[in-house]
Order: C-alpha cells, then structure tokens, then sequence
C-alpha cells in the first residue's frame, strides 16, 4: 500500500531530496502493477493539491489516478458512492495511538479493502510502524 506522501512528492515537490528514489519507486510498481492505496489517500492527495489546483485540474486528478499511476485504489472510486463504512470505536482506538484522524481512515479502511496487503510504503515509516497491521518501509527501503 502507497501512503499519500509519496504521491505528493512526486507532484508538488520535484527539488525534494527524495524526488529521485521516490520516482523510481512509483516507477517500478507502474510497471509490475503492484501499487494499492486507499479511497482516504486519493482524496487526501486531492485535498493537499485543492489549494494549487483549479475545478478542471482536480478533477482529472481524481479520474486518471489510477491510470497515471498505474495503481489500485480501493474501495473504487467512483464519486457517487458513499465513503466506507469505519465503526467510530476503531477509529478511536487509533487516535490513542497517537493518529491523526486521516491516518486513521487510512489505515482502517486498508484493514477492510487491502487486508491482503502486508506491506506499507511511505516516508513516515516510523510514524506508521505501531499503526499499520504489515511491514513499514520507505521508498528507498522498498528499492533494494
């Protein structure tokens, strides 16, 4: 599973120190066709990119996610529906972890859709280490 920051770097911060590695990640799971993330991360990402994005360019974003990526989104996103259902108890028992809120939609939501996925990718690896259920690693870890 992809976290939503390395979507971020790949689009907002190209002079990030990690902006290679992180292509290169993104790159090797567009081609083998391994990257999942979640309905959270994908409106995560368009919230972060809203303030520099217009109507028409937020939109293409939601739409072409997958494509761009070459990656799975789960649950589906199709804007019609309704976001997944979470019990707030889950949800609150990772806020007592010390999660934010929209790390624990995340990762709740990956519990249910993305069980079968034991391994998270992101550059908060230690935040996520105590949260996510599988594997942490960052980009650069995933590479080698």
């Amino acid at each position: 599973m992809v976290d939503t920051n390395v979507f971020v770097i790949d689009l907002r911060y190209k002079r990030d120190v990690y902006y290679k590695t992180n292509r290169a990640f993104l790159a090797d799971i567009a081609k083998k066709r391994t990257g999942f993330t979640t309905i959270v991360n994908l409106l995560e990402l368009c919230g972060i990119l809203s303030f520099n994005l217009n109507e028409k360019q937020l939109t293409e974003l939601w739409f072409y996610f997958q494509d761009r990526y070459q990656v799975t989104v789960l649950p589906v996103p199709i804007l019609e529906t309704n976001f997944p259902a979470i019990g707030i108890k889950e949800i609150f028992n990772l806020l007592k972890t010390k999660t934010s809120l929209g790390d624990a939609l995340m990762v709740s939501v990956a519990k249910r859709h993305l069980a079968f996925i034991s391994k998270m990718v992101t550059w908060d690896n230690l935040h996520f280490e105590n949260i996510f259920p599988g594997t942490v690693l960052t980009p650069e870890d995933f590479l080698q």
